[in-house]
């Protein structure tokens, strides 16, 4: 079921679904392109109508960040759980390791794509890729990553690119990779490599994932979250008084689910 969050569509799916979906278009080779939300790419996307538009282009957004599940709560959404990026990533290389389908991997650097494959391989041992390239090629040798996506046959393509680049290839670009699924997994990379460490599952619950990856990359994550998690606080807290004074006049308050993308 597809929603409106302040203005940026989600769809309220559980992990279960999600993979189903993702299932679903390999199988029968129909493109699904799946966005993770959390609050850094919310808040970019009020400042970047490109990145708005390819997000609100996609055909799952899905629930990341625990910042984003807490506001929709808030807002009346009917938001159950969150997706996150790396823990369906690791859904879906299992699904490929048992089904047989081959993925892609798109991004990162050399040594830590490499290291994120084998570490893949020996959970996985059934798992066979299509193929992968680095995340670091410049604009010249964009035509050239592309065709080799197209030459790869892959039934999935994970993008661990920054924002909004990996958005900006894919809108320049999806039509013509020949994949069905395709999703953006952020650092997932790095975590699966080993280069970062996860936040333990508590904290993760408590909504701190943020603090302790400023806690491992204080230099580059500090400014980062301190930002995004501010606009996001006050842009919440001003919708939910809008919210409140809408209630207290007998005007509308949260937006009602809009038609979803899916299989559209």
């Amino acid at each position: 079921m597809r929603a409106s969050f302040l203005a940026c569509p989600i769809d309220l799916l559980t992990m279960a679904e999600t993979v189903e979906l993702a299932r679903g278009a390999m199988r029968c080779r129909r493109r699904l392109q799946h966005v993770a939300l959390n609050v850094a790419k919310f808040v970019n996307m009020r400042s970047d109508p490109m990145l708005a538009a390819d997000v609100a282009n996609s055909d799952i957004v899905s629930i990341d960040g625990m910042g984003i599940l807490w506001g929709a709560r808030a807002l009346g959404l009917p938001a159950t759980s969150r997706v996150a990026g790396v823990d369906l990533l690791a859904e879906l290389l299992a699904v490929c390791a048992r089904e047989g389908y081959k993925p892609y991997f798109l991004g990162a650097t050399p040594a830590v794509l490499q290291q994120a494959m084998q570490r893949a391989r020996e959970r996985y041992p059934s798992l066979v890729f299509a193929g992968w390239h680095d995340g670091y090629f410049k604009p010249e040798q964009e035509r050239e990553v592309v065709r080799d996506i197209q030459s790869s046959a892959a039934d999935c393509l994970f993008i661990g690119m920054p924002t909004p680049r990996k958005e900006r290839f894919l809108a320049a670009h999806r039509d013509e990779l020949g994949v069905p699924f395709i999703m953006g997994v952020g650092g997932a990379f790095d975590i699966l490599a080993g280069t970062v460490r996860r936040a333990p599952a508590r904290i993760q619950g408590l909504g701190l994932e943020w603090l302790y990856r400023i806690y491992q990359e204080p230099g580059r994550m500090w400014w980062r979250y301190a930002t995004t998690n501010t606009l996001f606080a006050g842009i919440l807290l001003q919708a939910l008084a809008k919210q409140a004074i809408g209630h207290t006049f007998g005007t509308p308050g949260a937006v009602p689910p809009g038609p979803s993308r899916i299989g559209g």
